[in-house]
């Protein structure tokens, strides 16, 4: 039976609650859409404001949802899939546990 790690599923969680907004799904969407790119492109193509569009590009940066590249006064966007991949795994291995964990109770009553 596989093993929780508890800062993984603590670090899933800080990812999950970070695309927890209609927006930022929309931004990772387009992002993932698009590959790399530059974030003045996120904010017009997705008709945002650029102070909003930034607000929600830091909350998924600060959980490395997102990674950035500067190439001069740019700043470019790529969606961090090891850490997505990660997550994933860590939230599988949670509801996998929990799910075996019930079915056990389910059987002993």
């Amino acid at each position: 039976m596989p093993t929780i790690n508890q800062r993984d599923l603590n670090t899933a969680s800080e990812m999950l609650r970070s695309i927890a907004h209609p927006l930022r799904l929309s931004i990772l969407k387009f992002v993932d859409e698009k590959g790399v790119v530059n974030v003045n492109k996120i904010y017009n193509s997705l008709q945002l404001e650029q102070s909003i569009t930034s607000q929600h590009l830091r909350i998924m940066r600060t959980t490395d949802m997102v990674e950035t590249k500067r190439a001069g006064k740019f700043i470019y966007y790529n969606l961090n899939y090891d850490k997505i991949l990660k997550v994933n795994q860590s939230v599988s291995k949670f509801f996998q546990k929990a799910t075996k964990s019930k079915a056990k109770e389910f059987i002993v009553r």
